[in-house]
């Protein structure tokens, strides 16, 4: 019989769920498939840990990204109440809400056609031969920022500077306005902060000239594109909420991604070992990496258009549902020893498949540019640095307080 009692109360704020959320989630998930989230400032939602659960809430069209998008009812938009928490400026907010992740339906099917043809595996495939030369040359440059001891950051200097090139290179953002638009976009990829407020504003204001300047002077790059799609299939915010939405989600979880699928690694020396003796198996490590430790722990919160019964639990009408990524990964129930990192595990016949970018109509648009990043990526690090360590302790490895994605604040390892 459904219930609508929670089974327990999660603070998604939790210590435990920053320093590792795999096993705090996991603990969760086993005690019971759903369980009621919290974050102060913004109204509790169900969070559901189980693979088969996760998958439900990401595929069904009885749940909705846009809580105005439940039929009577005004549910309260639970990412609007977390950008208020960190301090978005109020006239902001509509360019956050006005892209394709926040769409449903024919809404979101016209967003994203718009973008789609940059992403798919063709293009990316064309692509590589520029990541390629990119990985190699920040790859090679590495040696120049390390110390006397030969250790670095690996995050600053290569897991950031590779995935914010690439996409501001396919969006059209000239060269010398890179480094800017890396800062502004870190402080929404991150979550918080002062200066969260002054970055959004900025951002918006150069999104706003780069497109008045492409109209103007087209390339051969996606701005372009939306620019000439303003005032007929966009309107000038979703225009401006489209580059926003692009250009930190193709960098900061993509930079994550190599960042903590590098930790894994080093740390896991077998595995690193593997991978040297037959770098074939990059793109299944990927994989693997994306479902061990991949840095979004939990996608948007989804909404109920009816009340549904999910894991024996009634959900009601206008009811938000996070679907937690990292407790679906590990999941015993679909994978067979979840806990261990295997980079073998996604090169084996019927191998389940992880939800590392989601699942149905809104999977990650940029998976496979995000995948062929970091497969080129790794392999670069491998055959340039034979050697590469950690310069600390893995447990000494420091971590970015958001509950939404798992990120490294640096990465000390040894050339």
């Amino acid at each position: 019989m459904a219930t609508a009692e929670p089974v327990e109360t999660v603070d998604l704020r939790a210590a435990q769920l920053v320093e590792d959320p795999f096993a705090a989630f996991s603990r969760i998930r086993e005690r019971a498939p759903l369980a009621r989230g919290t974050i102060p400032g913004v109204e509790p939602v169900w969070i559901a840990t189980r693979y088969e659960d996760v998958r439900a809430v990401l595929t069904d069209p009885r749940f909705v990204n846009d809580a105005a998008n439940v039929p009577g009812a005004a549910p309260t938009h639970r990412t609007a109440q977390v950008w208020r928490a960190r301090g978005l400026p109020p006239e902001c907010e509509q360019y956050l809400r006005a892209g394709v992740f926040d769409a449903d339906g024919a809404e979101h099917r016209r967003l994203r056609g718009l973008v789609h043809p940059a992403f798919t595996a063709g293009t990316v495939g064309r692509l590589r031969p520029r990541i390629e030369r990119l990985a190699e040359q920040y790859a090679r440059a590495l040696r120049e920022h390390a110390d006397e001891e030969g250790v670095v950051d690996l995050i600053a200097h290569f897991a950031y500077p590779l995935p914010v090139t690439v996409i501001c290179e396919l969006l059209g953002i000239p060269e010398p306005d890179r480094p800017q638009w890396r800062e502004w976009s870190s402080y929404l990829g991150r979550g918080a902060g002062p200066g969260l407020d002054d970055a959004l504003r900025a951002m918006i204001e150069a999104a706003r000239e780069l497109i008045d300047r492409r109209r103007a002077e087209p390339g051969d790059d996606l701005i372009s594109q939306l620019a000439a799609a303003e005032g007929d299939t966009l309107d000038p915010v979703e225009t401006v909420s489209l580059i926003l939405n692009l250009i930190v989600a193709g960098h900061e979880t993509t930079a994550t991604l190599i960042g903590n699928g590098m930790a894994a690694l080093l740390a896991h020396p077998g595995q690193l070992a593997l991978l040297r003796a037959d770098p074939g198996l990059l793109p299944a490590a990927v994989d693997e990496l994306m479902r061990w430790c991949g840095p979004t722990l939990g996608a948007l919160p989804r909404y109920a258009t009816e009340d549904v019964t999910l894991a024996g639990t009634l959900i009601r009408r206008g009811e938000a549902v996070m679907p937690i990524l990292a407790g679906a990964n590990h999941d015993p129930r679909v994978f067979a020893e979840p806990e261990r990192l295997d980079v073998c595990r996604a090169a084996a016949p019927h191998h389940e498949v992880h939800l590392g970018f989601g699942h149905g109509a809104h999977r990650c648009i940029g998976a496979a540019l995000a995948h062929e990043e970091a497969v080129v990526a790794f392999g670069a690090l491998l055959r340039g640095y034979p050697r590469l360590a950690l310069a600390v302790d893995p447990g000494a490895i420091e971590r970015g307080p958001n509950p939404v994605a798992w990120h490294l604040a640096a990465l000390p390892v040894r050339l």
